[in-house]
């Protein structure tokens, strides 16, 4: 009988990429901090380029020509394209500059490191390993990169790494459906502002920033709006930003809330309607909008009995929760600064006249009931959240 070939085990795929991913994560830990690779990441995408585009032109060299700074588009259609990006950085990087000198390589937007079917796919996986073996090893000193991403998963070995080698800017959106988000973005607001001379007054910070929300590039363009409308006139009233600021995704948002609070049924579902059209999630729906909006016409129903807190201007009222003793107060949502955020409170002060404490109260446990179903159960995400939204405003 002719010799038979010996059987060759064969290594599933997955436990192929297992093994990979250990050995990058062993070699990561032995990595020391380069100074020549930087990062700038985070959901904030307008705030992202910003930072990533004024970080290029830092360091590229001031006497540079146009062999001094080399841009690679990230944005890639599919897997085999991203493959193709990150081969063309890598080019990019080990190409020295033709009369010498320091060099800049601007990976710009890249969107295959995030958690998509692009990102996840094998050949993406390989392509963006061997990349980053090249930043890590590779990388000539001459050579600053930079790399700039609103989408990237952060459980991932090149986001890891990243952050143990290069010099990292994270730039998050932050999370709406916590208590006190509005002061670090009124912070924000508050600097770009004043660079274009324009002084808010402090309901009208506050405002603004409910109706335009937490993305920078959405916050410059309606700072914009307002700066060419007022002329010379620099002080910003709720006036303004309410004749100037346009309906963002926020600013429907906080529309919703306050058709809540005002107990129009009708208004409400056709705003659930019109954020769930635009692409939104219910349950993002659920605590961006309607748990924060019961828990703040709750607490004010609650401040208003315990304390006897009526007051008819903003500025009233935050002066007298601000006297009120903080150990009685503790259950109140603050800043990070530890401030009560007052005017979420206030708006909800002026409306709370048609509920009781007990019906608010039954809302919150209708939110959480809510919350559990839209997880949980295939049930219809529409009919859960206009169900709730009914039991809140009628008190059913």
């Amino acid at each position: 009988m002719p010799p038979t070939d010996p059987i060759v085990p064969t290594v599933p795929a997955a436990k192929k990429k297992t093994a990979r991913k250990k050995a990058a994560t062993k070699k990561a830990a032995a990595l020391k901090k380069l100074p020549n690779i930087f990062c700038v990441f985070g959901t904030d995408e307008g705030r992202v380029k910003e930072a990533a585009a004024k970080l290029t032109r830092e360091l590229t060299p001031p006497d540079g020509d146009e062999f001094g700074l080399e841009v690679v588009e990230g944005n890639a259609d599919n897997s085999e394209h991203a493959a193709k990006i990150c081969g063309l950085t890598v080019e990019a990087i080990q190409t020295l500059p033709f009369f010498g000198g320091d060099k800049v390589v601007w990976l710009k937007g890249a969107n295959f490191f995030a958690d998509n079917v692009t990102g996840r796919s094998e050949t993406t996986s390989s392509a963006v390993e061997h990349l980053l073996g090249v930043l890590t090893q590779d990388t000539p000193p001459s050579v600053k990169v930079v790399i700039s991403a609103s989408e990237i998963d952060k459980r991932r070995t090149f986001f890891t790494t990243m952050k143990k080698v290069a010099t990292i800017q994270l730039h998050d959106l932050p999370d709406i459906s916590r208590s006190g988000w509005e002061s670090g973005v009124e912070q924000i607001v508050a600097g770009r502002a004043r660079e274009r001379g324009l002084r808010f007054s402090a309901e009208a910070l506050e405002f603004f920033v409910l109706l335009a929300g937490q993305h920078s590039r959405q916050i410059e363009n309606e700072l914009e709006k307002l700066d060419i409308y007022l002329g010379e006139r620099r002080d910003v009233t709720t006036l303004d930003v309410r004749t100037m600021v346009s309906q963002s995704r926020a600013g429907v948002v906080f529309e919703l809330g306050d058709a809540i609070g005002r107990r129009d049924v009708i208004l409400a579902l056709k705003l659930i309607d019109q954020l769930l059209h635009r692409g939104e999630s219910a349950i993002g729906i659920l605590l961006a909008a309607v748990v924060p909006k019961t828990r703040n016409l709750f607490y004010a129903k609650l401040i208003e009995e315990q304390f006897k807190l009526r007051a008819h201007s903003y500025g009233d009222y935050q002066a007298k929760l601000d006297r009120l003793p903080p150990s009685e107060t503790s259950w109140i949502g603050r800043t990070k600064e530890g401030k009560i955020s007052a005017y979420p409170l206030f708006l909800a002060s002026r409306e709370v006249k048609g509920f009781t404490c007990d019906q608010l109260r039954k809302g919150m446990a209708a939110c959480l009931e809510a919350n559990t179903r839209l997880v949980t159960t295939a049930l219809d995400h529409k009919t859960v959240l206009c169900q709730l939204v009914i039991r809140i405003i009628t008190g059913a």
